[in-house]
């Protein structure tokens, strides 16, 4: 098994535009392991039964929390660095008042080990043979499809826009958002649907 990726174009400022867009390799996911296989996977790795995993897993995330609270790094052998990482939660000056208020943590930093990188390391990566990028289409393109659309039904919703247009997710909520504020479409019963 590889690691499996497609190119994606870089974003261009307002700066940048006319020239070659350079690109940047995004991670096709192969599925996820859950909880309960990483602990039978564990459990047969070792002389633990798969009760004491769940107990030995359960215990390293309170104690880990603990320390994390407390604002001290935690480092696992083979594995990798974990520590909590703070933002303000306003803008904040010297004349602030009360500047320890406006703090919160932003999430927890994880930097991995040279052990568990050089296993990563050892995988090959692929491109997938299947592309998942959104069609390039202008707006007179993308009328034109709706147009078509709606001589056989009488609203889209997000998805079938999505498939028509052949656009992932995120892109389609880009455009389809726009019909409904331009009232070339209008809301019919949920937020994800349109019809003219």
């Amino acid at each position: 098994m590889a690691i499996l990726f497609d190119w994606y174009e870089n974003p261009q400022s307002s700066e940048q535009q006319g020239e070659e867009n350079a690109l940047h390799p995004r991670l096709r996911l192969n599925g996820k392991m859950s909880t309960a296989q990483l602990r039978a996977r564990i459990q047969k790795r070792c002389t633990l039964t798969e009760t004491d995993v769940i107990a030995v897993l359960d215990a390293l995330s309170h104690a880990m929390g603990e320390e994390l609270a407390e604002g001290r790094q935690v480092h696992l052998d083979g594995i990798g660095f974990f520590r909590p990482n703070l933002v303000s939660t306003e803008p904040v000056t010297e004349k602030t008042k009360r500047k320890n208020t406006k703090v919160r943590l932003k999430g927890i930093v994880y930097r991995p080990d040279r052990l568990l990188m050089d296993e990563v390391g050892k995988v090959k990566v692929q491109r997938t043979r299947f592309s998942f990028h959104s069609s390039k289409l202008t707006d007179e393109e993308i009328d034109a499809l709706l147009t078509e659309f709606f001589t056989t039904h009488d609203f889209v919703q997000r998805k079938s826009f999505q498939l028509l247009c052949s656009m992932t997710q995120s892109t389609a909520s880009r455009h389809f958002t726009p019909l409904v504020r331009g009232r070339k479409a209008e809301k019919c019963g949920t937020s994800q649907t349109t019809g003219l």
